[in-house]
């Protein structure tokens, strides 16, 4: 049973904060990880893949935006596969998101500290990435209002380093480099593309987990989303068609750090433009950092709330009123990460979870729709039933993808899925009916 004299998440977040959240959560992604889908489907394979993959968030986004805006709860999809699914579905989602979001921070936290070596090759990649870990953190517990504050500012940043990397290099871009080598592993090499091309867009979905915490959120929530996404689009292919025209792509297509790189072969090394624009390139980085952080701690803190993990960690500060302890346990496993695994394996981790959360997120609209139709929806999904279906599709392919082309890693993550499933039955869960926020109207909150 919910208690709903405890105490609450505040109620402070703007169109503007849920621009920046939006937008920081995800804006890490045009700045290193991308490129890795270079390697493995050329230039024009990865073109394509993306094309692909910016019409899944477009109609996702979209359909999304329905749930949240009608079931505003910290927990995002797992409130939204609770209600429409029952506890397995929750479950389900729920790990999903985790894993999305708590593996995010991790191969964020690796590209930090390699722009830093970058700049400084004595400054060690892991303990920077650990730094950064740490100081985050801190600055999360807190407060929201503070943080997001914050994220306005790093954010806005970050969009105007882009642009400015985009100004930089398009003198130098030029259509041969990026036609070379376009598919070298033909239409196969598109779908081994994919999870890179998620990457592009990957965490937007993290505005629901602030969702607690907007003023107006059937009104706002749509604001921040679509506003978010159109920026991102525009950022993603611009980004990427101007560095794969800047010189032969391969030499880009396996680093941690391909702006700055692509920067120093525009203007040379030894420009001390280089160098600054590497170091304000942490911006990028630190906005989408700051961010998944923020997201994944409002996750653990609902299944906490939920039961679904321990009660502990959803105890919120009494002078902060922020989650600490799911941040700390948050930042726990992401430092685990970053000492056993790379920025490759982390990402297609990451984007293994945000697929099948997607999968479940369009799973129960429609079940919703059905299951409820009186259900206020603020906002609906346009084109429904085209858009969900189209996500549902494309997200379904991703998956399959993902498993044929990193099978053992598929592995460790549905063993985890499935472990997680067992306990839950173990520990009787599946047996007790929820009256957590979600269940019942928000405006009582």
């Amino acid at each position: 049973m919910a208690n709903t004299n405890a105490e609450q998440l505040k109620r402070v977040l703007k169109p503007v904060h849920l621009w920046a959240i939006a937008v920081g959560l995800v804006i890490s992604g045009e700045y290193f990880g991308w490129n890795l889908g270079w390697a493995v489907s050329g230039t024009i394979g990865f073109l394509i893949a993306t094309l692909v993959i910016t019409l899944m968030y477009v109609t996702f986004i979209f359909s999304y935006t329905e749930l949240t805006t009608c079931i505003p709860h910290a927990g995002g999809a797992f409130a939204y596969a609770y209600r429409a699914l029952g506890p397995f579905g929750g479950l389900v989602a729920g790990y999903a998101t985790l894993i999305d979001f708590l593996f995010a921070t991790p191969a964020i936290a690796f590209a930090l500290g390699a722009y830093l070596h970058f700049l400084d090759p004595d400054i060690p990649v892991l303990y920077s990435a650990m730094f950064f870990n740490v100081v985050f953190i801190v600055i999360n517990i807190l407060g929201i209002k503070e943080s997001a504050t914050f994220s306005v500012f790093i954010t806005i940043l970050a969009v105007v380093e882009l642009l400015l990397f985009m100004g930089i290099v398009s003198p130098h871009f030029k259509m041969q480099n990026f036609v070379s080598h376009p598919m070298p592993f033909g239409w196969t090499g598109i779908f081994a593309a994919l999870p890179y091309a998620v990457w592009f867009y990957l965490a937007i979905e993290g505005v629901a987990m602030v969702a607690e915490e907007v003023k107006d959120p059937k009104r706002n929530i749509p604001k921040g989303y679509i506003s978010g996404l159109a920026t991102l689009v525009f950022l993603a292919l611009g980004v990427m068609i101007f560095t794969g025209g800047l010189t032969d792509w391969r030499k880009l297509s396996n680093l941690d750090y391909p702006l700055p790189e692509a920067i120093s072969i525009a203007l040379g090394k030894a420009s001390s433009f280089t160098k600054i624009f590497a170091s304000i390139g942490l911006f990028g980085l630190i906005a989408s950092f700051h961010g998944t952080i923020l997201a994944s701690s409002r996750q653990v803190f609902a299944m906490a709330r939920s039961g679904y993990l321990p009660r502990f960690l959803s105890r919120i500060s009494h002078r902060f009123k922020t989650p600490h302890w799911a941040l700390i346990g948050g930042g726990l496993i992401s430092c685990y990460a970053l000492y056993e695994s790379d920025t490759n394996k982390i990402i297609i981790v990451s984007v293994m979870g945000a697929i099948l959360m997607y999968m479940m997120s369009m799973i129960s609209l429609f079940v919703l729709r059905v299951k409820e139709p009186g259900l206020e929806r603020s906002f609906s999904s346009p084109f429904y039933p085209v858009f969900p279906a189209i996500a549902l599709i494309i997200s379904t392919i991703t998956l399959f993808a993902m498993i044929y082309y990193n099978f053992i890693l598929s592995l460790y993550f549905f063993a985890g899925l499935v472990l997680v499933i067992i306990i839950f039955v173990l520990l009787g869960k599946h047996k007790l009916k929820l009256m957590d926020d979600f269940m019942i109207p928000p405006t009582v909150l």
